[in-house]
Formats: structure tokens, C-alpha cells, sequence
């Protein structure tokens, strides 16, 4: 079975509210709510809380009063998913122009035409990778698939009879039991949410100078990254971690050998001198072979889906021919293709005059403005993949910024525009291009959900809009009190990603680009094509923290041993990829088999959904000041403990009845 006739949970055929006032004012309710929160956390702490499961979950809540309909609860969602894309997209960017020197304070106007521009670009860009994308590959969209087992157990089990319903009740307690452990992880501080450490293997004389070489470890203890591992499957989850392993197993540990071990930079000296100065090496360092990887694995990934791509285009172009003699299904009705072409063309006009009154150079101005439309696709289409890969909470949209940043910083080298005007414009072009690729990721793993659920394409993109609208005026403000409150840079808002643009924009402008690094990287992804492996998640493994990629292959692991079981029992465990896709929707007729992936799908969709809503309430604790810690210096074994009994959790649950049926 393809995904072009993929059986919704509610079927083409049958129309139900979507697009309602009710469901579009909890979406910008939400995306203000949740996109205030997040740019506040993403300068504090570098990270984003993806906003897709907490914001069905609450709109839902929100909702439920006026007894909605599966598919407005899913429109609702959108606008939260909005929320979260831009303030991503701003706070990676935006701050940096103020660390540079560009500008003295948040502009409103400025921040917000660039939120505007950048997140209606995405969304516009989304329309044609939507089919090339969610319908035409394999791409596993993790939280796309929590998503959908979420609101088709909360809400559209309604529509099913009690008897034949499928339990939800894991769903509930995989939520309940993430966000009990995050709370106590991040807001009471009983323990520790990463558990690392180092372990010298020697000294070793190099170039006439002794040095320590050194091997670090651990793990983060995230449910949600443990869930993320079980539903992407063995495949991608160990090709993450193999890029883990090359990164800081392989290569920082000989760059110690031969360089010694750094003292901390700012970024990272609260993790101590030994972890601090491994973390530098990989931050300065490492980081940017990952990038080169994800820069060559970025441009081959959108060349391997071309043929879709271009699909999509003709279809469209041969449904206006047609005139609407062939009338589409509602679940594959996209905004109108030819509105859409005609508006990002249109877009050149709007960016010209932001990028010029901005920089105040009119050439390339006009120059970088068309560049942008394309690089915004790329980015798009980049983020929209990545996203279905490994999920929005893990898909690396810093290190798309990142390869944009590079791009751009050449052409602008190339050009002889340097200094602070040359740094300007660059930041200006990486701000509208991640937005517009944050957005495009989130959107994406929505609409994947959508098509599990049977939601009108159209009337989802129209929703995104609304809250793009919505967030874009209001996040300048946000950043602009939180300046004035902190100042960007400080210890209380370090904004560590805008640190890491603004470093990387004044080295290749300044002349001092660690350019091996990214060739070594773009060399590794050229071999891995050549061997035909998957070059993205190898370079997500090496981009992030290896601590991320640690949950991520045991979840791997663990549903390995899963399948492995149900092979014993009933045969070849060997589903199509769809089967996920399908299990998370099903709620009548399971069979066994199918029953034990179902309840393991549900059980990681709570993990996911338990611990993202946390995340967001931790987040409100935070910015409005309360203290809950009981430790100063939380244990780690604690933690330890618990995230191994939700791991042995995620093992027993999905086969808990056939280990049952063989005591018996």
C-alpha cells in the first residue's frame, strides 16, 4: 500500500468541521502562548520545546468544552506548531545582529517583517514538498505518528465503539510517567538529565609535547529520545549514533592527543574544565564537520527527491489544465499551486526592500533576495526531511542555518562585502531562511499526521498562516523586554545558538573559517553516497551532542528486540513502512501482532507528548522566576535508575502478553 491511498482515519469522502473560527483562535492563541515560551527557553538554554504534541494536547483541553472534531483539534495544533517554528527561527538569528554590533537593540519592525516573510515563505514553499515529501517517500515523521495515536485514542476513539476501542490507557500512563520524571529532573532537581563523563586513556608524547588523551561518555535520560529511537526503528536510530561515535569517540579524542585539552569557553564552562574543554573541542571543532557533512548530505538528499518534486509540479500543472474537470480528493487538496508560485515569486519585492533598508546597499540587496527564494526551498526542503527522519524536537534547524550561513558568507566574501554592513545582511538572509525552514519542518511532520487522520491539506497551510501572523507580532516584543530585561549575551541570557551564528559569520567574513573541518565533513558525506549509506543522520550523529544520540540508539535497540520477538512468535516481523503509520490510527480489528506495535506506538507517543508538555510547563516556572530545586547538585544515579526502568518498560510493554502466555 502507497501513501497516495493511504485509509485515513476519517475518509475523503466524509466531511466534518476543520476550519473553524473556534479552531483557528486556539491556534493563535496558542502560537503566541507557546512561541513566547520558547524564545524565552531558546536564549536561556539554546534549545526549543517542539510545539507539535503539547499543542494538541492543550488545544485539545482548550477545546474540549465545544466538543471539536478530530480535525479542528488538528487545525488548533498548527498554530502552536507556528508559534514554536518562528521563535526558533529568531532566536537562533535575530540576537546575533546585537552580539555583532548591527544593531543596539531589538528592532520591532524590522524582527517582525523578517518573521513574516520567513515563516509565510516556508509555508508557501511547504505546498509543493508537502506530496514530494509526506506522500511520496518512507520518512518514518516520529512525532507525525505520536501525533495522530494521540488524537485518534483522545478524540476520534469517540467515534468508535467502546468495545471494539483499542485502550489508550498507555498512552496515558507513557505521559504521565515522562512528565513525572521531567519534573523531577528539570524543576525539582532530584537528579541529573545528562550523566557524562571522561576517562584518560594515557599520556602520550606528540610533536615533543606529552599530552592526555581522553574518552567521554554518557547518555541524556530523555523518555522522549528513548521514544523518538523506538519509532524510527534500529535502521536510522544506529546510523545516528555511528555519527555520534565518529565525532566524539574517534575524532575528538585525537584532536586532544595531538592538540592537548582546551580550557572551556564561555558556552560551556559551567560543564567543569575536563567536560567543558571536550565540549569546546567539539564545539569549535567538530561541530564543523557535521556541518560540512550536513551541507553536502542537505543538497544530495534534495537531488534524490527531485523526481518527486518535479511530480508534484506536473500534477498540479496538469490539474489547472484540467480546470477542476477532475475533482481531487479532500485529503490531497493543496493551496492553489498557481497562487502559490505566482506569491514566492512576489516575495523577491518585499525582501529587497527589507534587505535594503537594512543594509542600505541596493545591488545586493536585489541580488540577495532572489538568492533568498531559493535558499529558503533548500532550507524547506532540508528541515522538511530532516524532520521526517529523526522528528522536529531533533532535527538539527541550527545546523541548516548553519550550511544557509556558509553559503551566504562566500557569495558575500566573493562579492568584497565584508564588515559589519557584510555581517548584517548575511544574519539577515540566514534569519528569513531558518524561519522559513523551521516552519516548513514542523509543517511537514503535521501534515504527515494530517494524512494519517484524513485532514484537508489546504485548511491546514491556511492555519499556518494564521499563526505565523499571530507570533510574528508579538515575538519581536518578547525578545525586546527580554533584552531589556537580561541583555542578549549575559549570563542570564547567554543565547548560545545566536554565539555560534555570529562566530561562524565573522570567521568566514574575518578570515579565520576552520575550512578543513567542513571539507573533511563534505569529503565524508561524498563517501558515504559513494557506499550508498545515509548521509543525514551520520551527520546529525556527529552535529549534536553525543549525549542525544545515546537514548536515541537504545530506543533503536530496544524495538529490535521488540520485532525480534514478534518474529518468534508470529513469523517474519517485517512490516512495510506504512505499517506504523497505519497501527497509529487503527482502532478496530488489531490482531495480535499488530496489537503489540499499537500499544508500543501509544506508549511512545506518551513519552513524547509527557515529556514535551513539561517541557513547556518548566519553561513558564522559569520565566516567572519560581524555584522548586531541592538539590543543589542533583545525583545521577537516580536518574539512571529510572530512565532504565522506563527503558525495560518500553521493552515489556508492547510483548507483555505473549512473556504472559508462555508462563501460562
Amino acid at each position: 500500500m502507497t501513501r497516495e491511498n493511504f485509509p485515513s482515519f476519517i475518509p475523503a469522502e466524509k466531511t466534518i468541521p476543520e476550519l473553524t473560527i473556534k479552531a483557528i483562535l486556539v491556534g493563535i492563541f496558542l502560537a503566541i502562548v507557546l512561541g513566547a515560551a520558547n524564545a524565552y527557553l531558546g536564549l536561556y538554554a539554546g534549545m526549543t520545546v517542539s510545539a507539535i504534541i503539547p499543542g494538541a494536547v492543550m488545544a485539545l483541553a482548550l477545546m474540549k468544552p465545544f466538543k471539536p472534531t478530530i480535525l479542528e483539534v488538528n487545525i488548533a495544533t498548527m498554530g502552536a506548531s507556528a508559534g514554536e517554528c518562528i521563535a526558533a527561527g529568531v532566536i537562533f538569528t535575530i540576537p546575533a545582529l546585537i552580539l555583532v554590533g548591527a544593531w543596539t537593540e531589538i528592532n520591532y519592525l524590522e524582527t517582525t517583517f523578517i518573521s513574516l516573510i520567513g515563516g509565510i515563505l516556508g509555508v508557501l514553499w511547504m505546498v509543493p514538498l508537502r506530496r514530494a515529501l509526506v506522500v511520496k517517500t518512507d520518512l518514518p515523521f516520529p512525532e507525525g505518528i505520536a501525533v495522530a495515536a494521540v488524537l485518534t485514542t483522545t478524540v476520534g476513539g469517540e467515534q468508535v465503539d467502546k468495545k471494539d476501542r483499542v485502550s489508550g490507557i498507555w498512552l496515558a500512563i507513557g505521559a504521565l510517567a515522562a512528565a513525572l520524571f521531567k519534573f523531577g529532573q528539570l524543576s525539582l532537581n532530584l537528579f541529573r538529565d545528562t550523566i557524562d563523563g571522561m576517562v584518560s586513556i594515557g599520556k602520550y608524547a606528540i610533536f615533543g609535547k606529552e599530552h592526555e588523551s581522553w574518552f567521554y561518555g554518557g547518555t541524556t535520560t530523555s523518555p522522549a529520545l528513548l521514544a523518538v529511537g523506538w519509532i524510527i526503528g534500529p535502521r536510522i536510530s544506529s546510523y545516528v549514533f555511528v555519527g555520534g561515535l565518529l565525532g566524539w569517540v574517534i575524532i575528538a579524542p585525537l584532536l586532544i592527543l595531538v592538540t592537548g585539552l582546551p580550557a572551556p569557553i564561555t558556552e560551556y564552562a559551567g560543564l567543569g574544565t575536563l567536560i567543558g574543554g571536550f565540549y569546546t573541542i567539539w564545539g569549535e571543532q567538530v561541530r564543523y564537520i557535521g556541518v560540512g557533512t550536513m551541507l553536502i548530505g542537505g543538497l544530495w538528499a534534495v537531488y534524490s527527491i527531485r523526481t518527486n518534486l518535479v511530480d508534484s509540479v506536473k500534477e498540479a500543472a496538469m490539474g489547472l489544465r484540467k480546470r477542476g474537470s477532475k475533482t481531487q480528493k479532500r485529503t490531497e487538496q493543496d493551496l492553489n499551486y498557481k497562487l502559490v508560485f505566482i506569491a514566492i515569486g512576489a516575495m523577491v519585492l518585499p525582501i529587497f526592500v527589507l534587505y535594503q533598508l537594512l543594509s542600505g546597499l541596493m545591488g545586493i540587496s536585489l541580488i540577495m533576495a532572489i538568492l533568498t527564494i531559493f535558499l529558503a526551498f533548500i532550507a524547506s526542503a532540508l528541515a522538511g526531511y530532516l524532520t521526517g527522519l529523526v522528528g522536529s524536537s531533533n532535527c538539527p534547524i541550527s545546523g541548516v542555518t548553519v550550511t544557509i550561513l556558509l553559503i551566504v558568507s562566500l557569495l558575500m566574501l566573493g562579492l568584497g562585502v565584508t564588515g559589519l554592513q557584510g555581517m548584517a545582511i548575511v544574519i539577515f538572509i540566514s534569519a528569513v531562511v531558518c524561519i522559513g525552514g523551521s516552519i516548513s519542518g514542523d509543517l511537514l511532520q503535521t501534515m504527515a499526521s494530517g494524512q494519517m487522520i484524513g485532514a484537508t491539506p489546504k485548511k491546514l497551510q491556511i492555519s499556518m498562516i494564521f499563526g505565523v501572523v499571530a507570533i510574528s507580532a508579538v515575538v519581536g516584543i518578547v525578545i525586546g523586554v527580554l533584552h531589556q530585561a537580561f541583555t542578549i549575551g549575559s549570563t542570564k541570557l547567554p543565547a548560545p545558538q545566536a554565539f555560534l551564528m555570529k562566530g561562524i559569520v565573522q570567521g568566514i567574513l574575518g578570515g579565520n573559517m576552520l575550512w578543513p573541518y567542513v571539507v573533511a565533513g563534505a569529503v565524508l558525506a561524498f563517501v558515504l553516497i559513494l557506499i550508498e549509506l545515509p548521509v543525514l543522520p551520520v551527520a546529525i550523529g556527529i552535529y549534536l551532542p553525543f549525549t542525544l544520540s545515546v537514548p536515541i540508539f537504545i530506543g533503536g535497540g530496544i524495538r529490535y528486540m521488540t520485532d525480534a520477538v514478534l518474529k518468534k512468535k508470529y513469523g517474519s516481523a517485517e512490516e512495510e513502512e506504512l505499517s506504523d503509520w497505519e497501527l497509529a490510527i487503527k482502532q478496530t480489528g488489531v490482531t495480535p501482532k499488530e496489537k503489540a506495535i499499537r500499544t508500543g506506538l501509544l506508549f511512545t507517543a506518551g513519552l513524547v507528548a509527557g515529556e514535551a508538555l513539561m517541557g513547556v510547563v518548566v519553561a513558564v516556572l522559569i520565566v516567572l522566576g519560581i524555584q522548586l530545586a531541592i538539590f543543589e547538585t542533583a545525583p545521577w544515579w537516580p536518574g539512571l535508575l529510572v530512565f532504565a526502568y522506563i527503558g525495560a518498560l518500553l521493552a515489556y510493554i508492547p510483548i507483555r502478553e505473549i512473556i504472559s502466555n508462555k508462563k501460562h
